[in-house]
């Protein structure tokens, strides 16, 4: 069982930044993808961004430019920063691994509300 911790979430002003942090229990090395997903009240879950094993990143366009995905091997973490955020950020936001013999992690998810 691979067991994913997040942190890092909070209230946050318009244009504001922070950023969430997950540890995993599982080496890099059977990761195959990590990242994060969002879902905000009464929509559904969406991808926010992931690494590839590769360290190739994706985003989702609303995110682009604005936010940035990053690893640490050796902590085995991934980190979210987010910058210049909007309101229509605010959700909770939940880490998500997939490991390369395909089975798929979540964590407990962390609240990001952005809001004056």
């Amino acid at each position: 069982q691979v067991r994913l911790v997040e942190s890092g979430g909070g209230l946050v002003q318009p244009g504001g930044s922070l950023r969430l942090s997950c540890a995993t229990s599982e080496t890099f090395v059977n990761i195959a993808t990590m990242g994060w997903y969002r879902q905000g009240s009464g929509k559904q879950r969406e991808l926010v961004a992931e690494i590839i094993r590769t360290s190739r990143a994706d985003y989702a366009d609303s995110v682009k430019g604005r936010f940035t995905i990053s690893r640490d091997g050796a902590k085995s973490t991934v980190y979210l920063q987010m910058n210049s955020l909007k309101p229509e950020d605010t959700a909770v936001y939940y880490c998500h691994a997939k490991t390369t013999w395909a089975s798929e992690y979540w964590g407990r998810g962390t609240q990001v509300t952005v809001s004056s």
